[in-house]
Formats: C-alpha cells, sequence, structure tokens
C-alpha cells in the first residue's frame, strides 16, 4: 500500500513517465505552464532543501549523518510542493511558507525511519535503509528526532501549526495500526481506503492546507486545497498499485508485481479475492492469491499475467479514475489560473497512468 520507489511508509506518488513539456516535475506529471509560478515554486523548493539540511544538524555527529541520510537521498518533495502550490493562492513569498513545507517533509521522512524498522527494509531510495545501516533502534531514535525537529519548528508558526501538525501525526499512526492489525472483521476493501486516506492522505492534505494557510489565502480557499489534498493523495497512492501490476519496465522504481511477490493486498488484489466470478481465470486467480506472498516465479508470473486481464484491475483503474476526478471538483471554489491548472494536471496524470 506504499508508493513505488518509496514502499512503505507516508509517501508521494511515484511516476511511469515524464509527460513532455512539465520539466523538473515530469516525474510528477505536473504542468507548471506559467514561467513566473515555476520560479516561485522552484524557488521554494530550493529554500526547503537548504532549510531541511540545516533543520536536522545535531551536536552529536552521529545523530547528523543518520538524521541527514534520508533528506539527501532526495525524493520528490510532493508534500513541499503541494505547500508551494498552495501557497500560491496567496502570497508564495510569505516568510513562513518555507518552514511549513520543511515541517511537512520532516514529518514524512520521519515515518520513513520507523516503517524501514517495521518492514526490516534493507534500501530506502536506491540507498541502504538507515536500519540495516546503524540498526534500528537508531533508525527508530532517529525517527523520533525528526518528530522533534518538526514539532519545534510548527511551534515558531503558531498554536494552530502545532495542532493541526499534532493531529495529522496522530492520523499517520492510527492508519499504521490500523494497517498492523488488519481489518478486524470490517470490509477489507473499505479497511484498505481507510488506512490510505490514514497513512497518506492526511499528510498530503496538511501540506495543502498549510500552503494556503501560510501564504494567506481565503479560509474556503484553504479548505479546498486540503480535501483537494486528501483526496490527490489516496488517488495517487492507489495509481501506484495499478503501476505496479501494469507496467512493463522498473520506472515505477520497483520490478512490476512486487506487492504480488512480498504478499501485499493492494486494490486490484483485493477486487480479485472479493470476486463471485466463475470463469476459469477468476478461480485460478484467486486460488493463487489466497496463499500470500507468490514467492515462486511461476506462479508469480501466472498470477501477475490473470491479475492484468481480470475484471479486478478493470473495476480498480475506473476507482482511481473515480478519485482523481474527485480531487478535481474539490478544486471548484479556487480561482482558476496556473496555480489551479497544475493541481487539475496532476488529477489528469493520475488518469492517463492508470490506462
Amino acid at each position: 500500500m506504499i508508493p513505488a520507489g518509496e514502499r512503505s511508509g507516508v509517501t508521494g506518488p511515484g511516476g511511469r513517465r515524464e509527460p513532455e513539456g512539465t520539466g523538473q516535475f515530469g516525474a510528477l506529471g505536473l504542468h507548471l505552464a506559467d514561467p513566473r509560478v515555476e520560479a516561485s515554486v522552484l524557488g521554494l523548493l530550493e529554500r526547503v532543501e537548504t532549510e531541511l539540511r540545516s533543520s536536522v544538524a545535531s551536536a552529536d555527529p552521529l545523530v547528523t549523518e543518520a538524521a541527514r541520510h534520508l533528506v539527501e537521498a532526495g525524493g520528490k518533495r510532493f508534500r513541499p510542493l503541494l505547500v508551494a502550490l498552495g501557497a500560491q493562492f496567496g502570497d508564495p513569498t510569505a516568510e513562513h511558507v518555507v518552514p511549513a513545507a520543511v515541517v511537512m517533509e520532516l514529518t514524512h521522512l520521519a515515518t520513513l525511519y520507523h516503517d524501514d524498522v517495521m518492514d526490516e527494509a534493507a534500501v530506502r531510495r536506491g540507498a541502504p535503509s538507515a536500519n540495516s545501516r546503524w540498526t534500528n533502534s537508531v533508525a527508530i531514535l532517529v525517527g523520533d528526532y525528526l518528530f522533534a525537529r518538526a514539532a519545534d519548528i510548527a511551534a515558531d508558526l503558531g498554536p494552530e501549526a502545532v495542532r493541526l501538525q499534532a493531529r495529522t501525526f496522530s492520523r499517520l499512526v492510527h492508519g499504521q495500526i490500523a494497517e498492523t492489525v488488519g481489518p478486524r472483521g470490517t470490509d477489507p476493501v473499505a479497511h484498505y481506503l481507510h488506512v490510505i486516506a490514514e497513512k497518506t492522505g492526511s499528510l498530503i492534505a496538511t501540506s495543502a492546507r498549510f500552503g494556503g494557510m501560510f501564504g494567506g489565502a481565503s479560509a474556503e480557499h484553504i479548505d479546498a486545497l486540503a480535501g483537494y489534498g486528501e483526496v490527490i493523495g489516496v488517488a495517487f497512492q492507489l495509481s501506484d498499485d495499478l503501476i505496479d501490476i501494469a507496467s512493463e519496465s522498473v520506472q515505477s522504481g520497483k520490478t512490476p508485481g512486487t506487492d504480488l511477490r512480498e504478499g501485499v493486498p493492494t486494490l486490484p488484489v483485493l477486487y480479485a479475492l472479493a470476486s463471485d466470478d466463475s470463469d476459469a481465470a477468476s478461480v485460478r486467480l484467486r486460488e493463487l492469491l489466497a496463499t500470500g506472498p507468490l514467492v515462486d516465479d511461476a506462479l508469480h508470473a501466472e498470477a501477475l499475467g490473470l491479475l492484468r486481464e481480470s475484471p479486478a484491475l478493470k473495476r480498480a483503474r475506473e476507482t482511481v479514475r473515480g478519485y482523481a476526478e474527485d480531487a478535481r471538483t474539490r478544486l471548484g471554489p479556487l480561482p482558476d489560473g496556473p496555480a489551479r491548472r497544475a493541481l487539475e494536471s496532476l488529477c489528469d496524470y493520475i488518469a492517463d497512468r492508470t490506462s
């Protein structure tokens, strides 16, 4: 249930290809057609990079090195990007916009340290994970340190920022607990969508909200941005589920069918398991998926082929498109202009990348 290329945690979207004309943001499918908006967003993100590195510095060299490990590994910086775009509906040069983006990215990075321990991950963003390099205990404590740094910076932004960051963190934790313990008698699909909203949608929603808040946008526009952020975050996560199955390449950040091999119950798999279709292909697919992780190469290839041709994958595509259109609708209160069109381009990209 974790985005391709960032397996585990509450992470941002991956990309299958780069559409023409999107420049640096092509991997996200984002179109910034207005040079002034593009310059504003790029400038803000450059400042965020600088602040990220300085904000994780510690008097202890080991803590500094471990805390900078994932900062320097890169990433799409999707959450700071949404802060930057949300601020375009007010004043993107306002003094608290960059610190707000740093708070969001630090919170996100902290979850990655913790989740790599939970998943026993060996690699993160193409480099050895912190837990494999420094031990689980160090990785957990560095994650705690990043949460503390995020809270410290949020305190300078005011009580409302602290409250929102804490409530977002609470949702992340609840989502992780829900994922860990499983559906507990509830519908598996509904449970899965709830987990994604808590683990992925919540932080992206707060990122968009922070952009509007600290850029000085109106209350109506801030609420619209937050609603959009929550839904687009879920849509991107779900689209990564489909890319893992449908892609013939490793450009999504992992080998196609990785979730099947690891036994991760993504949306197409859950739809297939819930199906009562009686044709031979559907029955065989349910038999394969019910066994759990498909580590046998032949069985894995068979299941992947059946899933690619299944009604379950088609249904999952329709679900993703539904979320993308819902996100577009939530932009309705925002004024037309390059910033809104940039946000709409993400909706278009999701629909395209899952076709």
